[in-house]
């Protein structure tokens, strides 16, 4: 899908749910619609300075926490990085496969892994709010090239 493709549709997410998206928030959202692989925070500050001389880390902050409450973007908590979900106007399971070789990220939609980490965890006594199950290991194309 398009960078413009995904915005256009952030942009109606936003406005269907009363949301502000900002300039600064749609740059943020821009940057991270260009990588296949997780940003951390700072990275994506360095990127926004080259149109935003005046943007601290609060900046980049705030607009991740907007963007990730919105659910445009998912937190890689492993390595403390964000991406891009292509998939965010409707809820969704999500695991990540990270390849720890080049830092590709692919987002799977598991129902039924989701299911039963659910139930698993309801057999517990836990109640999951929210969930995203990370998974490291190498791509096919970093095997390919092995």
């Amino acid at each position: 899908m398009s960078v413009e493709v995904l915005v256009d549709k952030a942009r109606l997410v936003c406005m269907q749910k009363g949301s502000r998206f900002t300039a600064i928030r749609e740059k943020v959202f821009r940057l991270l619609a260009k990588t296949e692989s997780g940003v951390g925070a700072y990275e994506l500050l360095e990127e926004l300075k080259q149109t935003e001389p005046g943007a601290k880390p609060a900046t980049i902050y705030r607009a991740l926490d907007f963007l990730t409450e919105q659910g445009f973007i998912h937190k890689i908590e492993s390595s403390n990085a964000f991406m891009l979900c292509q998939h965010f106007d409707h809820q969704h399971p999500a695991q990540l496969l990270i390849c720890e070789q080049c830092g590709h990220v692919t987002e799977l939609h598991s129902h039924s892994l989701d299911h039963a980490f659910t139930e698993q965890a309801a057999k517990e006594g836990f109640s999951i709010s929210r969930q995203t199950i990370e998974a490291h290991g190498i791509c096919s194309r970093c095997k390919a090239n092995h």
